[in-house]
């Protein structure tokens, strides 16, 4: 099947294989030793299919490993990255479904190639955004009048 776009990353590379009002889908390779930011969407879960490869997956703090033809589910707001800790890339198809399939639906909780500092939706550590629409509790105090 012919790719309708291409992307390298910093983690691997991925494939747009379909890409539909509805749905898109991707063949994701992820390099040895690389992992993908720390991220959820606020308008799209996935389903990912392991095709090549032993895959470790982190979904809401706890990590499994997903040999070949093995699923699982991301739901919507669900914390999740794919990890490769194997010496050998590891392929995986994503199955998107939702309202919105844009890269800018990707919220990084954490990142290990420096993108989430420039990424206006990354989160701090206690939750809020830098330049999102909240901000640290201690910057909003000046606005409430009884503190």
């Amino acid at each position: 099947m012919q790719s309708l776009e291409h992307d390298e990353r910093p983690w691997g590379s991925y494939d747009v294989l379909l890409d539909t009002p509805y749905t898109k889908v991707k063949e994701i390779t992820v390099d040895p030793g690389q992992r993908l930011s720390y991220q959820y969407h606020t308008k799209r879960e996935e389903n990912w299919t392991v095709v090549k490869g032993d895959l470790t997956v982190e979904l809401d703090s706890v990590e499994i490993t997903l040999p070949p033809g093995s699923s699982i589910h991301i739901p919507l707001l669900g914390k999740h990255r794919a990890i490769n800790n194997t010496g050998e890339p590891v392929s995986f198809i994503e199955v998107q479904t939702g309202t919105y399939f844009g890269e800018d639906d990707i919220i990084r909780l954490e990142d290990d190639y420096d993108r989430a500092e420039d990424d206006p939706y990354f989160h701090l550590a206690d939750g809020n955004y830098i330049g999102g629409l909240t901000m640290p509790k201690e910057n909003t105090n000046k606005l409430n009048k009884n503190e």
